[in-house]
């Protein structure tokens, strides 16, 4: 009690250092009291010493600051990092802090503080600046790819956080692809200057595939309806190419809203997954993943209502049109359907902003799920600008004259869905572009907006190849789609062959004088020979020059419904060869075509004619894009004429229909069918060159010209079973390779496709690949039967051959040919003869049995054009026909 007393009487008097050893004293003689007596009377002698007082630090104040170390980096610009400076106090606290904020901007490796008498001296080792950054070890994933992951580059400066950072990275990038055991070991390499190369040495392990997917508390449907429903895939032999049995976290939650939505579906409103869980085995190489579910009880659709607000509707009207009744078991899908066609509804109607709110009322006890679809008051939309933005080439109008609304008109959104998809077959844009829509500047206005990415519209190919059928092949053309960025079209292309040869020139005005009208010419030259085979071989049989020129004029009827009328004329020569084709075996001096050499319907196909066509097609199309549509119909009919002017006179029909459906989930589907017919009048019929033909491409599986009417000219030969050898029967050759096959064409065909394209994953997508699954139905018939020629048996037909003035031509023993007789004066010289082996001719094919083939194909848009390859198993034929098995077509898309 004393000593405190005294304590505080110390404090009162404000005498800290005295207080202090009073303080002390009193301390020492508190512990000596309680010492036994002896201990206090032996120490009762010594005098008490007090404590000595610590001394009382000094503060420095520093002086100067100095850097050593620096090599990249300014003294100056090191100090402003820290917050010492000079005139300050010198601490230990502030220097500790220096090197925190030092530490903080990563460009030192090492750093401390020194003080030396107020003379600070801050030490630093700066760290490296990177060299280069190497990545070894990767083949799945390439260095394109890896690199803009990585936020170290060349010339910044090394840092262990940022390469840690980097690792984490790279093995995040094999995560994505599955490859879970992957492993990323960087190494320094030290360089001069204080450099360093970064290696990141790669590991990529196997990809880590789903082993197995358990389903844990599902009742109504098996694991393998669940797992069917999944995106993620068990990793099985037949999944070879499957690119989805690898293992994706994204993908896993994904499959959960798969789950729900297949329940949901089939009325199982109470569903829910408790838990998904992917375990990764002991060997990185597998996962395992394991659903837990709730599946409920069903439901039934109880009462369904609507209630709009928006006075242009009608509740009862449509109630009545909605597509679920009361007692049909329930479906989310059915109802996500319904609000997406309200909402159109009041679209086009003006109602942009038009909200419908599907209201649920469950019944638990009659497992009943009641709806009322809630179409909340919305004020009529009126378009008040429409923006253009984005076409860096394309002129303005040649967007706007697209649009199927004006600004000023009432907002529908059937005219905005239609406006889109007409920008979009334009061509000249991105393939996803849609028109967006945003609040104007008042709650009745809308603004459209048009942002387009403009896509390369020229087009420059040159190509050469070899083909069996057409030898060297030389291809060059050039057109642009989007001239001067007025939305017309200019084009030239070239192609020579050994056995054909063309050039055409084409322009056209999509909107002349900016009316919507359209207008168009093409002139072009097309040289053809035309051939058949006998033992692999090619043989010229006809040759064809066509010149011409091609006017239309197309005007829209409706939205979509044009009619496009042409005239067309041409200037055809069809000619043999003389020296192959030409005879005189009557004697006569004339020298002319020779049936039982060419032909009678190739002898009747020879000679000049003009051909002035006049023509009319009525064509609907709203498919979605002109280029690769996935839906909607086209369907378009032509009628031509030809003799109104001319020598030709011919009335040609021809038919055309497509649809294409989005199914499965991106599979598109479409079905195609056409048709026509030519016939001749006034006394004219129609000639070889006129027919319609159908082969390769236009019906898969069958050769070029491969369908239809054909005249076989098959050899015979003696039979050597015959009775008689002096006199023996005729053996007629059956073998294809040794008969020459003529196509003659047929005035009246029909063709139909169905086809399947199956969607690839990204990759084989922007490669611009596109398989698909494929029949082909067709025929080519309805032709005058012609005239048939046979040679004698057995001694064939010997006939002299003659120039083309009629001289006959000479063979001397050298077996040097001549034309001029007067090189054959002297003996022993004698007219050369030609000998026509014993044949017969046989007419097949005329009939209009469907030929039926089917096949997979894959479609690629590749550096040098549209690529088409097929594989093709014939189902049904024809006598006559050629098939083929493979194809393959480049510069043609179907």
């Amino acid at each position: 009690m004393t000593v405190s007393t005294f304590g505080r009487e110390m404090l009162s008097d404000n005498t800290l250092t005295t207080g202090r050893r009073l303080a002390l004293a009193l301390l020492g003689t508190t512990m000596l009291a309680g010492m036994p007596a002896v201990a206090f009377a032996q120490d009762e002698a010594e005098t008490v010493q007090p404590a000595p007082q610590p001394a009382t630090p000094q503060v420095q104040t520093i002086q100067s600051i100095a850097v050593a170390g620096a090599q990249r980096l300014e003294p100056e610009t090191i100090v402003s990092y820290i917050r010492l400076r000079v005139g300050d106090p010198y601490t230990q606290a502030a220097a500790d802090q220096a090197i925190k904020d030092l530490y903080a901007t990563e460009l030192f490796s090492t750093a401390t503080v020194r003080n030396d008498g107020g003379n600070v001296v801050i030490e630093i080792v700066e760290n490296p600046v990177v060299n280069r950054i190497i990545i070894e070890g990767n083949k799945r994933i390439k260095n394109d790819k890896i690199v803009p992951e990585i936020k170290l580059s060349p010339r910044q400066i090394y840092t262990r956080s940022k390469v840690r950072a980097d690792t984490q990275r790279i093995i995040e990038l094999y995560k994505r692809q599955g490859r879970f055991a992957a492993t990323v070991e960087p190494k320094i390499v030290q360089l001069s200057q204080n450099r360093v190369d970064i290696v990141y040495e790669i590991s990529e392990g196997p990809k880590s595939k789903v082993r197995q997917i358990n389903v844990i508390g599902n009742e109504v449907f098996s694991d393998s309806d669940l797992r069917g429903e999944m995106i993620t895939k068990q990793a099985r032999w037949t999944s070879f190419f499957s690119s989805n049995t690898s293992y994706d976290p994204d993908r896993l939650a994904f499959d959960q809203q798969k789950l729900r939505q297949f329940y949901l579906t089939e009325g199982y409103a109470d569903f829910r997954v408790v838990s998904a869980v992917a375990e990764l085995t002991q060997d990185k190489k597998d996962f395992i993943i394991t659903y837990v579910v709730e599946e409920g009880e069903r439901y039934k659709f109880g009462e369904v209502t609507v209630d709009s607000q928006i006075r242009d509707f009608d509740n009862e009207r449509l109630q009545t049109r909605l597509p679920m009744k009361q007692g049909d078991w329930y479906d989310a899908k059915s109802v996500e359907d319904t609000v997406e066609q309200l909402t159109e509804l009041a679209g086009t109607f003006g109602y942009a902003f038009a909200d419908v709110e599907p209201q649920f009322r469950r019944n638990k006890d009659e497992l009943e799920m009641n709806i009322t679809f809630a179409l909340r008051e919305a004020p009529r939309v009126y378009v008040e600008r429409i923006d253009v933005n984005g076409n860096t080439l394309t002129q303005d109008k040649v967007l706007r004259r697209e649009f199927r609304l004006a600004e000023g008109d009432a907002f529908n959104s059937i005219g905005v869905s239609r406006s889109s998809n007409r920008i979009k077959s334009l061509g000249f844009f991105q393939e996803n572009f849609e028109i967006e829509q945003k609040p104007g500047s008042r709650p009745d206005l809308i603004v459209l907006e048009a942002n387009v990415e403009e896509q390369p519209t020229g087009e420059l190919q040159l190509s050469a190849g070899f083909s069996s059928i057409e030898s060297f092949i030389l291809a060059a053309s050039v057109r642009q789609r989007n001239f001067r960025g007025r939305g017309q079209t200019v084009g030239a292309s070239v192609n020579y062959s050994r056995y054909s040869r063309s050039a055409r020139l084409s322009f056209t005005e999509p909107y002349v004088f900016d009316r919507n009208i359209s207008a168009g010419v093409d002139i072009y030259r097309q040289d053809f020979n035309s051939f058949n085979f006998r033992n692999a071989n090619r043989n010229t049989t006809y040759s064809q020059s066509t010149t011409g020129a091609s006017l239309r004029v197309g005007v829209p009827l409706t939205e979509y419904m044009s009619v496009v009328g042409s005239y067309t004329f041409n200037y055809d020569d069809v000619s043999l060869d003389e020296s192959q084709f030409f005879a005189d075996l009557d004697q006569d001096g004339v020298f002319t075509c020779e049936p039982l050499i060419a032909g009678r319907f190739l002898c009747d196909a020879i000679g000049t004619r003009t051909s002035s066509i006049l023509g009319a097609t009525v064509a609907f199309d709203n498919t979605n894009s002109r280029f690769r549509p996935t839906r909607g119909m086209t369907v378009s009919l032509t009628a031509e004429a030809a003799g109104l002017g001319g020598s030709v006179k011919f009335i040609r029909s021809r038919a055309k229909a497509a649809r294409y459906w989005n199914v499965f989930d991106n599979f598109i589907f479409s079905l195609t069918a056409e048709g026509g017919v030519i016939n001749g009048y006034g006394g004219d019929r129609v000639r070889l060159t006129d027919r319609f033909f159908l082969g390769e491409p236009q019906i898969r599986g069958f050769d070029i010209r491969g369908v239809g009417p054909r005249v076989l000219r098959q050899p015979i030969i003696a039979d050597p079973d015959s009775a008689d050898p002096n006199n023996p029967d005729g053996l007629v050759v059956t073998d294809r390779e040794q008969i020459s096959d003529d196509a003659i064409g047929g005035e009246a065909y029909y063709l139909g496709r169905a086809e399947l394209e199956i969607p690839l994953g990204s990759g084989a997508s922007e490669l611009g690949l596109r398989p698909s699954i494929w029949m082909d139905v067709g025929a080519l018939f309805n032709v005058t039967a012609p005239d048939l020629q046979q040679s004698p048996f057995p001694t064939g037909l010997a006939f002299q051959l003659r120039d083309t003035d009629g001289n006959p031509l000479f063979i001397n023993d050298g077996g040097a040919s001549t034309i001029d007789p007067n090189e054959c004066t002297n003996a022993p010289c004698s007219p050369l003869n030609r000998i026509i082996p014993p044949f017969q001719e046989t007419f097949l094919g005329d009939s209009a049995s469907p030929r039926i083939s089917v096949g997979i194909g894959v479609n690629w848009n590749s550096p040098f054009g549209p690529f088409r390859i097929d594989f093709a198993q014939i189902i049904k034929k024809v006598e006559g026909d050629d098939t083929k098995t493979f194809s393959f077509n480049v510069g043609t898309q179907f």
